[in-house]
């Protein structure tokens, strides 16, 4: 009767509101709601569609007198209604067909039963069971399945916290990240207020040399006005004078000569406009190459080991020997000291110089996208590596299949580290002389990526970084290169 009840009362309520009909309209869908949960509903839709089937209903609808009826009637009802006790609990463990105490369970059919069900046609020749050894078994049955989730359940909870810190990880990084990109662009600012500066200094300096020499011609000019002015008064005087006095020897030819050259606007006078503003932005610009550097790899630190460090430039790598604590995401290697370029290549042709400097341990190379980066690793192509290595300070090898040991003339300084994608070889040379160290020849599928190891440094012997080398002569060959190819940028070296 409980289930009856709560099955009617369900019924009776609106599915928007969840609570007994007020007022209910009829939908022509024959769902009903309350009238001002259905207004309510399609203020907030734009649309007079039906809340459960969404069915389009142009017309007003009406009311559910019906409905509303039995609502009013089952409330009235309900509160007048006495509070019933609540009834006794069944027996659960006696039989409900018998009364005798259930003591055996049936296998087959999966219940408790009594001594007198065990005779009865339905259990005949059942496998039987003592109730205890049942509930015993299924417990066990219970606690076995308890097994796997409570595994599943370590690693959601394992995951979570990971997720939690690379929340804050990412929160980390996305403030230190901000802050070199202010810094950054503040040293661009200040680049262009000084050079601002400096422009406009030269301007004014070549306003006010001019500005002072036509000041000088102005007042030399003033001063001939002035004497040919007084020149030409005395002349003028001299027509009002007596005959004899005008007709004086040698008073006229002296006083009409004038010994002044006749004047002329110098050239260059003007303010230098073209060269101050001609190709002002381009000539700024190009300035500004000669302050920065482009380095052909940049390092990722997301696939750094925990042991290394990775400058702020994304130029160099060392290793720290200090475990840090960084989310564990599939890029980073956490069994070895490595770490990766953060382009990877699948064609062409692309190279990139390593200063290696006097570290006596080292490997540089490429690596495959799809390198092991969580368990061991082996240093030959067939893992995914084209790497050489330096060991003990002399000891250089190709890591192939079986490592091919390198003997060099000089140690070199630098590495660098030429690939051709489509030839499949990757190359190493000493960049002093450009002299061939070894080439790995394979045919590649899927992208590689740079590949850099500074090694550890237990005892102290190695630690120096590695760092990706910039360009040099980059301001030139940009310069160059933007003249005669539309501004293309060389990116490949």
């Amino acid at each position: 009767m409980a289930a009856t009840a709560s099955f009617l009362e369900e019924e009776l309520c609106c599915a928007v509101c969840s609570d007994f009909f007020k007022d209910p309209v009829l939908l022509k869908c024959s769902h009903s709601f309350c009238r001002v949960c259905l207004k309510k509903f399609w203020e907030q839709k734009s649309s007079r569609e039906c809340p459960l089937c969404r069915r389009k209903s142009m017309d007003d609808p009406p009311l559910n007198l019906i409905l509303k009826n039995i609502v009013e009637n089952h409330l009235k009802h309900k509160n007048e209604a006495p509070e019933k006790t609540e009834a006794p609990e069944k027996n659960e463990s006696h039989c409900s067909l018998h009364g005798e105490k259930l003591l055996l369970y049936c296998v087959e059919d999966q219940e408790p039963i009594c001594v007198v069900c065990q005779t009865a046609r339905k259990h005949r020749d059942h496998q039987l069971c003592p109730l205890e050894e049942a509930v015993e078994d299924k417990k066990e049955d219970l606690r076995a399945s308890l097994i796997p989730l409570k595994e599943k359940l370590e690693k959601f909870t394992k995951l979570k916290q990971e997720s939690e810190k690379t929340a804050k990880h990412i929160k980390s990084q996305s403030q230190h990240t901000e802050k070199k990109i202010k810094g950054e662009f503040e040293e661009l600012h200040q680049f262009l207020r000084e050079e601002e500066e400096a422009r406009l200094t030269v301007l004014r300096v070549e306003e006010k040399e001019k500005s002072e020499r036509m000041k000088e011609k102005i007042e030399n000019i003033s001063k001939h006005v002035s004497t040919l002015s007084e020149k030409i008064r005395d002349i003028e005087k001299a027509t009002d004078a007596e005959d004899v006095s005008f007709l004086k020897v040698g008073l006229i030819p002296v006083r009409a000569q004038c010994s002044l050259q006749d004047p002329e606007l110098a050239s260059g006078a003007l303010i230098d406009v073209a060269k101050h503003l001609g190709s002002l932005k381009f000539r700024v610009w190009e300035k500004m190459l000669g302050t920065v550097q482009y380095t052909p790899v940049t390092l990722d630190p997301n696939t750094a080991a925990p042991w290394l460090s990775v400058s702020d430039d994304l130029t160099s790598v060392r290793y720290t020997g200090v475990y840090r604590q960084l989310p564990d995401n599939p890029e980073r290697f956490t069994n070895f000291a490595f770490l990766l370029g953060s382009e990877g290549f699948n064609s062409g042709k692309h190279s990139w110089e390593v200063e290696v400097g006097d570290k006596p341990e080292w490997d540089v190379g490429v690596a495959a996208e799809s390198v092991n980066r969580k368990g061991g690793i082996a240093y030959w192509p067939e893992d995914g590596l084209q790497v050489m290595t330096l060991r003990k300070g002399d000891e250089y090898e190709a890591c192939t299949s079986t490592p091919t040991h390198l003997r060099l003339k000089r140690k070199p300084q630098r590495i660098r580290v030429q690939l051709d994608y489509d030839r499949g070889e990757v190359s190493f040379f000493n960049p002093t002389d450009m002299s061939l160290i070894y080439t790995f020849k394979g045919t590649f599928t899927g992208r590689l990526f740079p590949f850099f190891s500074p090694c550890v440094n237990d005892d102290g012997s190695n630690p120096g970084p590695l760092k990706i080398c910039p360009i040099s002569g980059f301001k030139m060959a940009w310069s160059t290169t933007s003249r005669s190819s539309h501004l293309k940028m060389p990116f490949k070296v």
